[in-house]
């Protein structure tokens, strides 16, 4: 009679338990994914807003706040990802604090990766995970011989898959490893030269491509060439969507230029 007891007693609250289990698959979620997606995409937007601020770093700093939350929301935006660590490597590139620097390329490195992980065919990610090397790079000797073989291998992974992708800039980050690695990790002026030339079909507007050739020219002693690519900067009409880059390349294409003429 006990075990009849406890038979009944246990099938009750199967019972119990499955028709809870078929309301709670019967009802709607807590949380809608499309809803999820949606409030993300206004999030991008707000973010791409502030982007167009960002000469204004407060302004930046939202802008990445935006991003986090939109991958929090919806951790699969492939757009939320790249413009992460597109963001976080302005910010790095700009702070004058060592340490919001450090942590913003850390930040800008991670996003790449996500982003990459979400779409490997698509260059965004690679792009801007290999600049966020790059930038680390620049910053600690032993990042840089970690990183080389990286940068190159995203930059690579950019050409193979839009070969003009912003403006040749893949080009200019990979002239730019050949142009300030230390030999002993392939650094080579002359490679420099030859990548970025190969940028310029795509380039002409790009005004940051064409000071970093000039640098390269001037490093292998080719200053004509290099007053060149100086000019072009100077005498572009720059993109309004990109106006703090090319104060910052025209300014230092004038910098550039007086130490040309300096040195005769």
């Amino acid at each position: 009679m006990r075990d009849i007891r406890r038979y009944i007693i246990c099938a009750i609250s199967i019972g119990l338990l499955l028709f809870a289990t078929s309301c709670n698959e019967g009802g709607p979620p807590v949380e809608s994914p499309a809803a999820d997606s949606a409030s993300a995409a206004e999030d991008i937007t707000q973010a791409d807003q502030l982007y167009g601020q960002r000469s204004d770093l407060l302004q930046l700093r939202r802008g990445i706040i935006a991003l986090r939350q939109a991958l929090t929301k919806d951790p699969g935006n492939y757009d939320a990802a790249w413009k992460l660590s597109k963001f976080n490597y302005y910010l790095a590139t700009h702070t004058d604090d060592a340490k919001e620097r450090d942590d913003a390329f850390k930040a800008g490195i991670d996003a790449g990766k996500t982003a990459v992980q979400l779409h490997n065919e698509k260059p965004d990610g690679h792009f801007w995970l290999g600049a966020n090397y790059g930038g680390a790079a620049e910053h600690s000797a032993i990042q840089g011989l970690a990183t080389v073989n990286d940068i190159k291998s995203e930059m690579e992974t950019v050409l193979r898959l839009d070969q003009g992708y912003q403006d040749g800039s893949a080009y200019m980050v990979l002239g730019l490893v050949y142009l300030n690695a230390p030999s002993i990790v392939g650094g080579d002026p002359k490679k420099a030269v030859e990548e970025m030339e190969k940028g310029l079909p795509f380039g002409q507007p790009n005004a940051f491509l064409h000071l970093h050739l000039a640098e390269a020219y001037k490093k292998v002693g080719r200053n004509d060439d290099a007053r060149r690519e100086v000019k072009k900067i100077l005498d572009m009409t720059p993109d309004p969507n990109y106006l703090p880059e090319y104060k910052e390349a025209s300014a230092g294409a004038q910098k550039l230029l007086d130490q040309i003429d300096h040195a005769g």
